[in-house]
């Protein structure tokens, strides 16, 4: 069950189905209950791939390789992050959690799948653009809020949806959500292993060699996931993906009726 965890990481983190709802019913249907420890575990993994990708590019901008251009990519991408992080601890503060009942899971990835046919029906009729404005940047980062409350809802997803709506082309959008990912995904793990550490203590050596497999099964899932995506979303949509949502979400409520 590790390496299905891990696989369902991998493959969902980055792809716009939503991670946390897949892995919340997997973990539902098959009886599981990993720790927080686990769950950080396995989204780092795909954290590492991500970062492995997106390295030259990361140290392109902040050694000042890309000119100006770059330095505000990058002062965009930590405006985004501190919205998030604000947001972040607000939430906290007022005690919100993920539910793990499956139907708010399903009514979110239907309205989640909505979302993308109506953001794909809006960048088909606006010309968009590659480099993010500052209100878009700030608008992104409100929205990945969305999936720390609502599960289902889908981190790239929602970011990504923003900025097609804010003007971005389809592959601007992805970049962009990819690359805030890193530090919001780095943030969360940090955050979620100090917790885990205050209420549990460190794990035996049992939950070691999960937490291992389960990240490295993660990191070279989310790996080829991501280089797939980056290529698909050069000449396609992502309306594939909305209607697997809406299939997905509706085949959950079918079930559990």
């Amino acid at each position: 069950m590790t390496i299905l965890l891990g696989v369902v990481e991998g493959v969902t983190e980055f792809l716009p189905i939503s991670s946390t709802g897949h892995l919340l019913l997997v973990e539902h249907w098959f009886g599981l209950k990993r720790s927080e420890l686990f769950n950080v575990g396995i989204q780092s993994g795909a954290l590492l791939a991500v970062l492995l990708i997106y390295a030259p590019r990361l140290r392109a901008m902040v050694c000042g390789e890309m000119g100006k251009s770059g330095k505000q990519y990058l002062a965009k991408m930590m405006l985004a992050f501190l919205v998030t992080a604000v947001l972040g601890l607000a939430a906290a503060k007022l005690g919100l959690k993920l539910p793990e009942n499956p139907t708010p899971i399903a009514w979110t990835l239907i309205a989640g799948g909505v979302l993308i046919l109506l953001a794909e029906a809006w960048l088909k009729r606006h010309q968009g653009h590659e480099d993010p404005g500052w209100a878009a940047a700030c608008a992104i980062g409100a929205s990945q809020m969305l999936a720390a409350v609502f599960p289902g809802t889908s981190r790239s997803a929602v970011s990504i949806m923003t900025g097609m709506f804010g003007g971005l082309t389809r592959t601007a959008a992805a970049d962009f959500s990819f690359v805030l990912g890193i530090p919001t995904l780095l943030a969360a793990s940090v955050l979620s292993f100090y917790r885990q550490l205050r209420t549990t203590g460190v794990p035996d050596q049992h939950e070691w060699v999960h937490l291992g497999l389960g990240f490295a099964v993660s990191a070279v899932t989310a790996y080829f996931v991501v280089r797939w995506l980056i290529g698909y979303v050069r000449t396609n949509t992502f309306i594939p993906f909305a209607w697997y949502r809406v299939g997905m979400g509706v085949a959950i409520l079918w079930l559990i009726q």
